[in-house]
């Protein structure tokens, strides 16, 4: 998805993914550079980019889509919540993510199903 002038990491990952097949077709970096400029409606010079980062680390891996999940905490938790993602500079959606992620892999191991 492109919000303003800047792709998000699935469309990133899918043209350096798109520079990096082109690359292992043999097509010259010139030309791998023009292609996707085309096909994405991007410059030739972010284009280029893409074929730098494709042959820095050839393919990436497409990062899974986000989606809204709501859910309702108590005020002190969703404080708790805010002020850890402003300290660490990250986002209060990567900070519940990462704690949510944390938790089920911890307690994969003990969680049983209902009989």
């Amino acid at each position: 998805m492109v919000r303003g002038d800047r792709v998000d990491g699935i469309e990133y990952a899918r043209q350096v993914n798109a520079a990096a097949d082109l690359l292992a077709m043999e097509v010259p970096v010139a030309e791998a550079a023009r292609v996707p400029a085309v096909r994405y409606g991007v410059s030739v010079r972010q284009a280029h980019r893409y074929v730098e980062q494709a042959v820095a680390q050839g393919r990436v891996a497409v990062p899974e889509a986000n989606v809204v999940f709501t859910v309702k905490l108590p005020g002190s938790l969703a404080e708790q919540v805010r002020a850890h993602a402003r300290a660490s500079g990250a986002t209060v959606s990567s900070v519940v993510a990462q704690a949510l992620a944390d938790y089920l892999r911890d307690e994969a191991g003990r969680w049983q199903p209902p009989p």
